[in-house]
């Protein structure tokens, strides 16, 4: 049989070699993470985007003041799958996250899968949160009236096409985190303590301005005329149910599942496992702890913010700036563009150190080419895999129009998390004995709820993101069967043709220890 045929559907890792096997300098991760680092790592990527342009936009184009409800569907969806996170990688503190949970649970080729969604929602996400970063970075000198030259200022704070400034912060963000991960965290938790500053500035000073009456003008549904681009446009749920209008609830639970792309992030804690100190306790600890920071800041910020102006008011480009404009606080316009300054670049790192960790994990299993697993000596930090994807980042951020592919981090999300809560409920029927730091509460009631909660938001997505995804995922299968099934480690292992075991892990000095 050829090497890499040998039944790659059924073949899954062994949970001792998901958190055992890699324990030589070459492939291995030192320990970087204490329990209030991974909060810190959490609360950082997940305080951003929700906060500095998400909410109002939603607020002003689908749910009106109910958006604090989608804040709360979707803040209570993260919960739930939160709490399936947290038991596996207790169970399995490893750096590959959901995609080592897949491997372990269901097989190689649902790893792969999961791994190809992670990527795209790393990937792009960076890439989108790079150029928000870009046009924020721009507002910020020109309300500090700093004229850049003529040259600079057309490549600068743009939409579409090559910007100089999500360049450079892509360059400089994926270079930290080349240079290993306790530098990136000094960085991380400097950044954080500032954006928190200027997020409670902002709930204190709005909440003088805040008016229970802009809460009460609820907007009546609309439903626009449908045309083929409308179709293309409408949520999956409107398309079945023949409705397609914003406000009303509908509108509420469109707007949750784009919000889910705020709270997207505190799965990144879970890669951070195999550098955390006392993985099985701290990490779910900190994959809670973190979540249940931001969504209460979240729905403290969204509260403010309608209270403050009407929702038919808000301005879509700079919802809180021009809400603290039109309430005579102009000296606010100024913190809050810091704030999404410096929570946007958190996003940014956070989201790198999630991506490299997951590819890295793919690498040292073969699945992609394992040279990109190296752990370079000096900075202790998968160098190679780090500038491959900042690369990739910076190519996706300045020749695709990325800001259009938001809800793609949301579709691709929203699977691996009913990838996570199914593989609760399966492993606890297939290694109810595997030892556990946390168990998730009520199981399987709690998986099962997230999953429906998972599709719900999924349903809620437009038909064309639907579409992007099956390219995208289409696209994964056909690289897996080119490469991936073939030199993945366990083809290696199980197949005759395969390199005996001393050769594919001699490199890393380390012995299959079941």
């Amino acid at each position: 049989m050829p090497k890499g045929t040998s039944l790659s559907i059924v073949r899954r890792l062994p949970p001792s070699e998901a958190t055992e096997r890699w324990t030589g300098a070459r492939h291995g991760l030192p320990k970087a993470y204490g329990r209030m680092d991974l909060i810190v790592l959490g609360v950082g990527v997940m305080i951003g985007a929700g906060i500095f342009s998400i909410a109002g936009r939603q607020a002003a184009t689908m749910a009106g003041p109910g958006v604090i409800l989608s804040f709360m569907v979707a803040g209570i969806t993260s919960l739930l799958v939160a709490f399936c996170f947290a038991e596996l990688s207790s169970a399995m503190p490893a750096s590959g996250s959901a995609y080592t949970f897949t491997y372990v649970i269901f097989g190689e080729v649902w790893a792969w899968l999961v791994g190809w969604a992670l990527l795209v929602e790393f990937l792009l996400a960076a890439a989108v949160v790079a150029r928000a970063w870009s046009l924020y970075a721009a507002q910020l000198l020109a309300d500090l009236d700093i004229r850049l030259p003529r040259p600079l200022a057309a490549v600068t704070g743009q939409a579409e096409g090559f910007d100089l400034f999500a360049l450079l912060i892509l360059v400089l963000l994926t270079a930290v985190v080349a240079l290993g991960a306790r530098i990136g965290l000094r960085t991380l938790w400097i950044i954080v303590i500032a954006k928190l500053l200027a997020v409670g500035a902002v709930i204190v000073v709005g909440a003088t301005h805040f008016d229970q009456r802009n809460l009460s003008a609820i907007p009546v549904p609309s439903a626009p005329a449908e045309t083929a681009a409308d179709t293309l446009h409408s949520s999956l749920l409107g398309i079945l149910f023949g409705q397609t209008s914003a406000f009303g609830w509908f509108g509420i639970f469109a707007a949750s599942a784009v919000i889910a792309f705020a709270y997207i992030g505190f799965d990144v804690v879970a890669t951070a496992a195999e550098e955390a100190e006392d993985a099985p306790r701290s990490v779910p600890r900190g994959i809670i702890r973190s979540l249940v920071i931001t969504t209460v800041i979240y729905l403290a910020v969204a509260v403010v913010m309608v209270g403050m102006i009407s929702y038919d008011r808000i301005d879509t480009k700079a919802p809180l700036a021009n809400a603290f404009r039109q309430a005579g606080e102009g000296f606010m316009v100024h913190v809050i563009n810091i704030g999404a300054v410096l929570g946007l670049t958190t996003v940014i790192l956070v989201m790198l150190v999630g991506l490299t960790r997951v590819m890295f994990s793919m690498a040292r299993d073969g699945l992609i080419p394992r040279s990109l697993a190296k752990i370079n000596r000096r900075y202790h930090s998968p160098t190679r895999i780090t500038l491959l994807l900042g690369v990739l980042a910076i190519l996706l951020a300045e020749f695709v129009p990325v800001l259009t592919l938001e809800s793609l981090v949301v579709i691709g999300t929203l699977s691996v998390f009913i990838a996570v809560a199914a593989g609760v409920i399966r492993m606890r029927q297939t290694m109810p004995d595997l030892p556990r730091g946390f168990r998730v509460p009520l199981s399987p009631g709690v998986p099962i709820v997230s999953i429906a909660a998972c599709l719900w938001l999924l349903v809620n997505l437009q038909v064309i993101t639907w579409l992007y995804f099956g390219a995208w995922m289409a696209f994964g299968v056909l690289v897996y069967l080119a490469y991936g099934r073939r030199h993945s480690v366990l083809a290696g292992l199980r197949s005759p043709a395969g390199p005996p075991t001393s050769e594919l892990h001699g490199e890393n000095r380390g012995r299959h220890r079941r």
